[in-house]
């Protein structure tokens, strides 16, 4: 059951997929009605879960859920094939974890993990450079903690 994503409490579940690449206009317009779609339709042992979704920067889809609900292993796992036809339609990784992205003079780059931390030990990424910490679990961190400096994430360990 598709709600509003303002409406979901500070712990509801929260997914996020970074894109390695800038969605076009028309590519986020149908990945949009494709995501309506799905979770308008998105059960949890035969109950809709209640749930929301924001694109952010033309590269990320944030997904929440409410925690209330138990979400089973089988619905996770159902996520991710639609996630999965997401990147198969639009030629797009979305679920590959091996990669970091972040904002350096207005612009946001992915970069394989590899790169990223070399880039720290070229001086290039800072402990102020914005990084998207993706492993944030529930909305309350998405809303405060996503969008963070290297210094204040995991990426920190890069910069030793």
């Amino acid at each position: 059951m598709l709600v509003d994503f303002d409406s979901l409490s500070d712990t509801a579940r929260v997914w996020i997929y970074q894109c390695n690449r800038a969605l076009t206009e028309g590519e986020l317009s149908e990945i949009e009605a494709d995501i309506k779609e799905y979770l308008s339709g998105w059960v949890s042992h035969g109950s809709l879960i209640r749930s929301a979704f924001e694109l952010r920067y033309g590269r990320f889809i944030i997904i929440a859920a409410d925690d209330s609900q138990h979400i089973g292993g089988c619905s996770q796992d159902d996520l991710a094939r639609f996630i999965q036809t997401l990147e198969q339609r639009y030629h797009i990784l979305l679920l590959d974890k091996m990669n970091v992205t972040y904002r350096h003079e207005g612009e946001i780059y992915y970069v394989p993990l590899t790169d990223f931390k070399k880039l720290a030990q070229q001086k290039k990424i800072s402990q102020e450079t914005i990084v998207f910490n993706n492993l944030v679990n529930n909305k309350y961190e998405y809303e405060h903690s996503w969008e963070t400096t290297v210094l204040n994430s995991w990426h920190s360990r890069f910069l030793k």
